[in-house]
C-alpha cells in the first residue's frame, strides 16, 4: 500500500516517505490497543497527559496516540482510519493543508490530531464553514473523543452545545446527545466545533467585556480550518466587524436612487466588468450637477454628496438583484458569490446596503459605526498552530504560503479515482447551451444515471429549472433560496435517476452517495453499472478550484463518474476574460444552430483567463493583509491594555504616573477620601471606558484614511508607505488621548455610595458585519463620553454613584485637549501659577 503512495506521487514523494515509518508504527500498535477494555483505552487519555508533563512530546506519543483514536472510532462509529487518512492526520499535526479528494473522509482525518493537541490542555478547535456542519460533526464525531475521555462542544450564533451521551429525553430529536451550554463552558471543552464567523465575533466580543468573568475564548492554540480554500481564501477579503447603528438620514439615498437611472452607460459611465467597478464621465458629472442644481459637486459643501452619488452609481449598475443579492420580505439579503448561501442580517458597508434598498424601494436602514473590526488572515494568524484541509487547495499553494506561512500536501487517494472529466463544450450563446444541457439531462435520467447540474448564480439555476420544467425533466433545485434544507437534498442527488440543479458550492462539505441514503449496497452496485453520478458545470468559475470542486462531487472513493462543462460565449469569464480571438473562431467556423466547439485550444485559452482572474484576486488580497497588519499592530496593543486593566484588580500607580505633580496631589486627596477599593474599581472602569471611546474613534480615522491613501500614488509616492507613516502618528496620538481622557474623567469624576442595584446593562442594538456586511447581534453600553455614569452606577453591584463634574479638570501635560480661550500667555487653568505655554500648554 505505502509502495503504491510514494509511485503515485511525484512532488509529494518525498513527504510521503518521511511519515511512511510513523504510519508503519501506528500500525504496529493496532493488535496491542484492540485488546484494551474501554476504560483501559479511556485511561490511556490520563496517561498520555501524564506522559507530556513529565516532558514527553506530541511527536512522542502521536503513534500510540492516533492508534488510540483510530480503535474508538471502531467502537463507535464504526469506521476505522485508512493509512491515506493517517497520513492527512500528520499533516495536520504538523501544521499543513491537506488536500484531500471528496469522499476521502476529512472529518475523520481530523480527529486525529485534534485529540492529540487537545492532550495539551489548552483547548482545540476545528472551523467549518456553517453552523449545520459544525453541530453535525460534533455529534457525530463527539462519540470518538469521548471514548477517549475528552470533552466535545460545537459553538452556533446564538447557541453552544455540549457533548453528551446520556439516554434521556430531549427536546431536539435531530441533535440528540447535543446539551445546551454557556459559551464559555463550550471554549471549556477540549474540542470545540464552530464556524469562522463565531470564533471571530468571540474573539472581537471578548476585547469589548468590562470583566475577565464574562470572557469566552482562551488563548488561540490549535485549530484545523476545514474547507480551507473557502474560510482563508474566499472570505479573506472579509473583515469581521461589530458596528452599532448611526445617525444617518436616508433621504439622500432616496434621491440619487432616482437620478442615477437617468445616465446612460458608456456616455454618463464607464463600467469596468473585470474590477466591478464604474466611474462617471465628465459628461455624466455636469448632468449629475445640473439635476442636484450645484455647480461643482467637488466643492466642500457638496462632497457628502460625491460619496452618495457613487454608491448608488455601484449599487445600479455592478451589483445584480438575484445574482449579488436577493429582495425578500422586504429586505436586500447578500449571496455569498461563493457558496450561493444567502446570508441574512450581513451588509454591505459604506452606505452601498443603502443604495441598494433605495434602488429596489425597500426600507433603508441606518449606517454603522464601527466598534471592532479584524480579517481572517490575521484572526487565523493569531493561533499558535494552524491547520487547514480541502479538496481543492494546491492551485492556491503560492498564496496559502506567502500569507499564512502553510504548505500544502497532496494525500492520496484510498481508492485510484476513476472519474472521467470530458473536455468542454462551447456554444455562441446561452440559449444554445441551455438548450443542450437539457437534452443531455433528460437522457441521462431517463437512462437512470444522476445528474448534478452547477451554477454560478440563482439567477441561472432558476433559469435552468424553467427550461427542465418545460422539458418534463423532474428535478430538484438546490440555491440559497432554500439553504436550509440543503444538506438533506445534495445528499440525495446519488440516487438513481436523480437530477439536482444547484448553486456551483452548495452542501459542500456533504458526500453524494451512489443509491442515496441511507446506504444499500445492491443500490450502489445498480448505479455504479450506470456510470454513477454525472457532474455538469453550466459556467466556468473564475477560481479553478470552484471549478474542481464541482467536478469532485463525483468519483468519491474509486466511484466511477464524469463530469462535463457547457460554456457560451455570452458566460461572463467568456464575455470578460476570453477576448475577441475566441468571439471571432466561432464567427469563422459558420457552425450550425446548436452545435457546439470541443477543442483543447479553448479549453487552454479559458484556463489562462482563469488564471489571470486569480493572480489578480491574490493580489487583492495580498494588498489588503498588508494594509490590514498595520491596523493589527494597533488592535493587538489596545487588546492587550485592556487585558492588562481586566487582569489587574490595581490600577492606581499607573493612573497616578499618567499625572502632573499638581494634579497628582489633588487626585490623591479625592483618593484617600473615598476609598482606595471604590476608586480601583472607578479608575479600571474609567480606564476601559477611554479606551472604547478613543479606539472607535480611531477605527474610523484609520477608514478614512485608507480611503484617501491611493491618491498620493499620483504624486508618485507608495500609498502603502505612506499610509504606515500616517498611521503610526495617529496611532501614538492615540496612545496620548486615551491616557489624557483617563485623567480627565477621573479629575472632574465625583463618587458618592449609593444603595445596592442589581446587575444592568445600558444596550444599543449591534450588528455584526462580515467584509462589507454586517449581523445583527450582542450588546454594547453606549460610547458616548454622558453614559460614563450609567457605566460605572450599574457595573458590578459596587453600590457606588458616580457623576461628572462639567468645569474645566487638571490634566497631564500630555493630554491634548483644548482649554477653550486661553491663551499661551494666560496663567494655566490648573491652578499651577505657571503660564499655560510653559504648563499644559506644552
Amino acid at each position: 500500500m505505502l509502495e503504491f503512495l510514494s509511485k503515485m506521487f511525484g512532488s509529494n514523494s518525498s513527504e510521503i516517505g518521511k511519515i511512511k515509518p510513523i504510519i508503519e508504527k501506528i500500525n504496529s500498535l493496532e493488535e496491542e490497543i484492540e485488546k484494551l477494555t474501554d476504560k483501559e483505552l479511556n485511561n490511556k487519555t490520563k496517561e498520555f497527559k501524564e506522559r507530556l508533563e513529565k516532558g514527553e512530546t506530541l511527536d512522542d506519543i502521536l503513534p500510540e496516540a492516533f492508534s488510540c483514536v483510530r480503535e474508538a472510532a471502531k467502537r463507535t462509529i464504526g469506521q476505522r482510519h485508512y493509512d491515506v487518512q493517517m497520513i492527512g492526520g500528520i499533516v495536520l499535526h504538523n501544521g499543513r493543508i491537506a488536500e484531500m479528494k471528496t469522499g476521502e473522509g476529512k472529518t475523520l482525518v481530523a480527529t486525529l490530531p485534534l485529540y492529540l493537541n487537545a492532550l495539551e490542555g489548552k483547548g482545540a478547535h476545528l472551523i467549518t464553514v456553517n453552523d449545520y456542519l459544525a453541530k453535525y460533526h460534533a455529534q457525530w464525531m463527539g462519540a470518538i473523543y469521548h471514548k477517549l475521555g475528552l470533552t466535545t462542544a460545537a459553538i452556533e450564533h446564538e447557541k453552544s452545545w455540549l457533548y453528551k451521551p446520556e439516554d434521556q429525553e430531549h427536546d431536539d430529536k435531530t441533535w440528540k446527545n447535543l446539551w445546551e451550554i454557556t459559551r464559555q463552558e463550550a471554549y471549556l471543552a477540549d474540542i470545540t466545533y464552530g464556524t469562522n464567523n463565531e470564533f471571530g465575533f468571540d474573539y472581537l466580543r471578548d476585547n469589548m467585556v468590562q470583566s475577565m468573568e464574562q470572557m469566552s475564548q482562551r488563548e488561540l492554540h490549535y485549530a484545523i480550518v476545514d474547507e480551507v480554500d473557502s474560510i482563508l481564501i474566499d472570505e479573506a477579503r472579509t473583515p469581521l466587524i461589530i458596528s452599532a447603528p448611526a445617525e444617518e438620514s436616508a433621504e439622500l439615498y432616496h434621491q440619487f436612487a432616482q437620478l442615477v437611472p437617468k445616465l446612460k452607460d458608456k456616455i454618463d459611465y464607464k463600467l469596468d466588468e473585470k474590477m466591478r467597478a464604474v466611474s462617471l464621465t465628465d459628461e455624466g458629472m455636469r448632468k449629475i450637477e445640473k439635476m442636484l442644481g450645484i455647480s461643482n459637486i467637488y466643492e466642500n459643501r457638496s462632497i457628502q454628496l460625491v460619496h452618495h452619488l457613487e454608491q448608488a452609481l455601484a449599487a445600479n449598475v455592478v451589483y445584480k438583484k438575484n445574482k449579488d443579492y436577493v429582495v425578500k420580505d422586504g429586505e436586500v439579503i447578500i449571496v455569498d458569490e461563493f457558496t450561493g448561501r444567502l446570508m441574512p442580517g450581513r451588509r454591505y458597508s459604506e452606505g452601498l446596503h443603502q443604495a441598494i434598498e433605495a434602488k429596489e424601494e425597500v426600507e433603508v436602514q441606518r449606517e454603522s459605526d464601527t466598534l471592532a473590526t479584524i480579517s481572517f488572515q490575521n484572526l487565523f494568524r493569531m493561533y499558535k498552530k494552524l491547520a487547514g484541509m480541502t479538496g481543492t487547495a494546491s492551485t492556491e499553494a503560492e498564496e496559502f504560503w506567502k500569507i499564512y506561512k502553510l504548505d500544502v500536501v497532496e494525500i492520496p487517494t484510498n481508492k485510484p479515482a476513476v472519474r472521467k472529466d470530458l473536455q468542454d463544450l462551447i456554444y455562441k450563446n446561452e440559449a444554445e447551451k441551455f438548450n443542450a444541457v437539457c437534452e443531455e439531462v433528460k437522457e441521462r435520467s431517463q437512462q437512470g444515471q444522476p445528474v448534478l447540474i452547477g451554477t454560478i448564480s440563482i439567477e441561472k439555476s432558476e433559469r435552468l429549472s424553467r427550461i427542465l420544467n418545460r422539458n418534463g425533466v423532474k428535478h430538484q433545485v438546490l440555491n440559497a433560496k432554500h439553504h436550509e434544507r440543503e444538506a438533506k437534498i445534495i445528499e440525495q442527488a446519488g440516487r438513481k435517476g436523480a437530477v439536482t440543479v444547484a448553486t456551483n458550492m452548495a452542501g459542500r462539505g456533504v458526500d453524494i452517495i451512489l443509491g442515496g441514503i441511507p446506504f444499500d449496497k445492491s443500490l450502489h452496485e445498480e448505479v455504479s453499472k450506470l456510470g454513477g453520478l454525472h457532474v455538469i458545470g453550466t459556467e466556468r468559475h473564475e477560481a479553478r478550484r470552484i471549478d474542481n470542486q464541482l467536478r469532485g462531487r463525483s468519483g468519491r472513493q474509486g466511484d466511477p463518474g464524469s463530469s462535463q462543462f457547457y460554456i457560451s460565449m455570452e458566460d461572463d469569464l467568456m464575455r470578460v476574460f476570453g477576448g475577441e480571438r475566441l468571439k471571432d473562431l466561432m464567427e469563422k467556423l459558420h457552425l450550425p444552430e446548436g452545435m457546439p466547439i470541443e477543442h483543447s485550444l479553448i479549453s487552454r485559452s479559458i484556463e489562462s483567463a482563469q488564471k489571470k482572474v486569480e493572480g489578480h484576486n491574490f493580489d487583492i488580497r495580498k494588498h489588503l493583509v498588508e494594509y490590514d497588519d498595520v491596523a493589527n499592530k494597533h488592535r493587538k496593543a489596545i487588546y492587550a491594555k485592556r487585558r492588562h486593566i481586566l487582569e489587574n484588580e490595581n490600577i492606581h500607580q499607573e493612573i497616578i504616573d499618567l499625572m502632573d505633580d499638581e494634579a497628582k496631589l489633588e487626585y490623591e486627596k479625592k483618593y484617600n477620601s473615598i476609598g482606595a477599593q471604590t476608586m480601583a474599581h472607578v479608575e479600571r472602569m474609567v480606564s476601559l471606558h477611554s479606551i472604547d471611546t478613543m479606539w472607535i474613534e480611531h477605527l474610523n480615522t484609520m477608514d478614512l484614511l485608507r480611503e484617501g491613501i491611493g491618491l498620493r500614488g499620483y504624486g508618485q509616492r507608495d500609498p502603502l508607505v505612506e499610509y504606515k507613516a500616517e498611521a503610526y502618528h495617529i496611532f501614538q496620538k492615540l496612545l496620548q488621548n486615551i491616557d489624557a481622557q483617563i485623567v480627565d474623567i477621573l479629575l472632574k469624576v465625583e463618587v458618592k455610595p449609593q444603595e445596592i442595584i442589581p446587575d444592568r446593562q445600558i444596550h444599543r442594538p449591534l450588528v455584526m458585519q462580515g467584509a462589507n456586511e454586517q449581523l445583527s447581534g450582542g450588546g454594547f453600553a453606549e460610547s458616548t463620553k454622558d453614559t460614563i455614569v450609567n457605566e460605572l452606577k450599574t457595573e458590578g453591584n459596587k453600590g457606588i454613584e458616580v457623576s461628572v463634574k462639567t468645569q474645566p479638570a487638571l490634566a497631564s501635560s500630555s493630554s491634548g485637549f483644548a482649554f477653550g480661550t486661553v491663551g499661551r500667555n494666560d496663567q494655566c487653568p490648573c491652578g499651577s501659577g505657571k503660564k499655560f505655554k510653559k504648563c499644559h500648554g506644552k
